[in-house]
């Protein structure tokens, strides 16, 4: 008999993909990845290698382990697989994922059985078949369907890189993370950046490059050379490897900072002319460094990526949800802003889709003013937004320069050469916030 205290949540979902494709994307490394929401502390540090006995172990800091351990009584491939928290005592939670085929479809039902109270677990169940039924579209579209690659990334451990390679092994590529530490299995090799070995992309097809300190902090002569020194330099010695090497795809990381930092409300697309200032100038080189005769050059030149992993919103969203939140400056300035999960997609499509080279802004098709997008956050979490931050205070965080070319830069870009037809997952800030923030 279940305790009063133990309640059960479930949510059945459609996918369209056989039962056997999508039991089998749950077999692969970086599901769990894929499906644990940003919003919780949760990190996964322990991957489950085998769905009928596995066991999968995610930090919660502080020392604390959720140890998820599969039953090998609830498992009945390609139809259910089951895990039980094995830690954390009181608590109880046993998952049973389930599979059912509906012709070429699948219906997958996540049915919790548990004592942790709250809106938590259904938030979680919806954040879960969300990720599911929109990575798997991702992966069935035209430029993807059928293709494994062998990808090469710098940058794994970033936010972006913490979103993209469980999404690229989940949808059977082989990713092999250039680091540049002590390698930790074949998953890994030794990089470089000042000297990349010439054995490095043995056997790659493609290059994403991620890596590059943070633009984050005060804009200090020191700040300034790290910024600069490690992006161009080893952008242009990868993209020289890659080009000897026989890599078909190089894609590097770049910014919408290229458009300089105070553009008003003019419309800018990779046509539009650069701009002026320290960032345009390293965005400018970075990119420049990147230009080798050989691979299909690609540069995401990304926006404000929205997730609470990382980023801005990882440093807005406790302000807000404090009721502590509002418009920096004066609010009119113009944000290009893009999901991280739609910044995903944009890297899937630039490593597959072989019509696509050059700059390519990966921004979301509607842009808003630092007004709205205080008050949409705001909205989101249910909070006001009354508290605006005047301009003293970047300038106090970031100086004067830093201040201007991030904290209240206006540029309003639009993703033009992505084409009308590229599908995103989250279109509008609005639901893009709610899905990264479980609202």
């Amino acid at each position: 008999m279940t305790s009063p205290l133990v309640r059960v949540h479930s949510l059945t979902t459609r996918v369209e993909a056989p039962v056997e494709e999508v039991f089998g994307w749950h077999r692969r490394p970086g599901a769990i990845r894929r499906l644990t929401p940003p919003w919780t502390p949760g990190k996964v540090r322990v991957e489950a290698t085998d769905l009928a006995d596995g066991t999968a172990v995610i930090s919660l800091g502080r020392g604390v382990d959720w140890v998820a351990r599969h039953d090998p009584d609830g498992y009945d491939a390609p139809h259910l697989f089951t895990d039980r928290l094995a830690s954390l005592r009181p608590l109880t939670w046993t998952h049973r994922h389930e599979f059912a085929a509906v012709g070429d479809a699948t219906l997958v039902t996540d049915r919790v059985e548990t004592n942790v109270l709250g809106r938590m677990v259904d938030r979680m169940l919806g954040y879960r078949h969300d990720q599911l039924v929109a990575d798997l579209a991702a992966h069935h579209r035209t430029y993807a369907a059928g293709k494994a690659l062998t990808i090469a990334v710098t940058g794994s451990s970033g936010t972006v890189g913490r979103a993209l390679v469980p999404f690229l092994t989940t949808g059977g590529h082989r990713v092999v993370r250039l680091v540049r530490h002590a390698p930790a299995g074949e998953g890994e090799r030794l990089w470089d950046p000042s000297a990349p070995g010439p054995d490095l992309l043995d056997g790659v097809d493609a290059v994403v490059h991620l890596a590059g300190a943070s633009i984050a902090g005060r804009f200090t002569a020191a700040h300034k050379t790290d910024i600069r020194d490690s992006r161009i330099e080893p952008t242009r010695l990868l993209a020289e490897a890659a080009a000897r090497s026989g890599v078909r795809t190089f894609v590097s990381a770049s910014a919408i900072g290229i458009y300089g930092a105070d553009r008003g409300a003019e419309v800018l697309a990779e046509t539009s002319a650069r701009g002026t200032g320290f960032l345009a100038d390293v965005v400018a080189d970075w990119e420049a460094a990147s230009r080798v005769d050989g691979p299909r050059v690609i540069q995401v030149r990304t926006g404000i990526v929205q997730t609470p992993a990382g980023g801005a919103l990882r440093l807005q969203r406790p302000l807000f949800a404090a009721g502590l939140g509002g418009r920096l400056g004066s609010g009119d300035q113009w944000l290009s802003w893009i999901g991280i999960d739609d910044l995903v997609d944009v890297y899937h499509r630039a490593i597959l889709d072989e019509t696509l080279v050059g700059p390519v802004n990966a921004v979301a098709p509607e842009p808003v003013t630092g007004r709205v997008y205080a008050q949409t956050l705001a909205h989101v979490l249910h909070r006001p937004a009354f508290l605006p931050t005047p301009t003293l205070g970047p300038r106090l965080l970031l100086g004067k320069e830093g201040a201007e070319e991030m904290a209240l830069a206006s540029q309003r870009v639009e993703p033009a050469a992505l084409g009308s037809h590229h599908q995103f997952r989250h279109p509008t800030l609005e639901a893009a916030l709610r899905h990264v923030l479980g609202r």
